[in-house]
């Protein structure tokens, strides 16, 4: 690989394995949303709703919320990867690796394909031979300890405007199915769309059913999902961070760009989307840094990994 190519997001088209992604996270979805009413008995009334859409009452229109940088400040892999560091899943080495990576992301504020396969590589290794059960159990562990202090709440009273409305509410993103679902139902969310891992007799292969669920299989995933539930993708809407959520954006009728980076930011203003941007500072604002993340991020990052250097020392 080019010295900087890792650096440069790709576009692809939607390809087979694409729409297989898609249609497996759809499946899955399925399975793991809350029974209709269900999502209410979660829900904290305390967060400021917007006023004027959605639209009350229209249960053909759902919200599709991307997870990393959207909903949720970083990544949900890398923070799921500290998770498991702590409980002995791997190696320090690994942990080095998944701590720069989140500095990247945090620093940087955009998803670059290869940089987040390498993650999710890791992350089916690392699972590989583990039971599905197991995972579940310590996720709900992970998110308490390092995803809950970190859910962006302009965004999460946007999607609890919907489920005011009385529309569905789902996540959609590369992260485990398992991971999204459990971030899903602690928000009250009705479910997710992510990544499927494969798992035999409920254990995990180290292998994806298709290809991760990112930028044209996430539009596959909604697509999918939409016709399953007998959605009109022109009343529905959907919310991003990242230039590569771009085709799942564009096949809603209410698309919205949420700390968007400056590719995202670009295409919304010319197609005269909506945009909003919980990030802080004047900075952060024009290049895309989460909100107080950037610096500290990368300043933690390269603490933890120049602390393990040491500790190996």
């Amino acid at each position: 690989m080019a010295a900087l190519g890792w650096l440069t997001p790709r576009r692809r088209p939607a390809t087979a394995r694409s729409v297989l992604a898609g249609e497996a996270a759809a499946e899955a979805a399925q399975k793991s949303a809350l029974p209709a009413g269900a999502e209410e008995l979660l829900i904290s009334p305390a967060e400021p709703r917007e006023p004027v859409f959605p639209v009350a009452g229209d249960t053909r229109a759902a919200a599709f919320f991307d997870l990393d940088n959207t909903v949720m400040q970083g990544a949900a892999i890398f923070h799921f990867g500290r998770g498991l560091y702590k409980r002995k899943f791997f190696q320090r080495r690994e942990l080095t690796r998944f701590a720069w990576q989140q500095a990247w992301f945090r620093l940087a504020g955009v998803e670059d394909p290869e940089h987040m396969q390498d993650a999710r590589d890791s992350a089916l290794s690392i699972v590989k031979g583990h039971r599905v059960s197991e995972l579940m159990s310590i996720g709900e562990e992970i998110y308490d300890e390092y995803m809950a202090d970190r859910i962006w709440p302009g965004t999460r009273a946007l999607a609890q405007a919907h489920l005011d409305a009385g529309q569905k509410v789902w996540l959609v993103t590369a992260a485990p199915v398992e991971t999204a679902t459990i971030i899903a139902r602690r928000l009250g969310l009705t479910g997710a769309l992510g990544t499927v891992a494969e798992s035999v007799d409920g254990v995990y292969t180290g292998r994806l059913v298709g290809e991760p669920l990112h930028g044209p299989a996430k539009a596959e995933a909604v697509r999918a999902l939409a016709a399953a539930e007998g959605l009109d993708l022109e009343r529905c809407a959907a919310y991003s961070d990242s230039h590569n959520d771009i085709p799942m954006l564009s096949l809603v009728g209410h698309p919205y760009a949420i700390n968007p980076d400056s590719k995202l930011r670009k295409h919304a203003r010319s197609l005269d989307w909506r945009l909003r941007d919980y990030r802080t500072g004047r900075k952060a604002a024009k290049v895309g840094i989460p909100a107080a993340a950037g610096v500290g991020a990368l300043a933690g990052g390269t603490a933890a990994a120049v602390a393990i250097h040491r500790r190996r020392r």
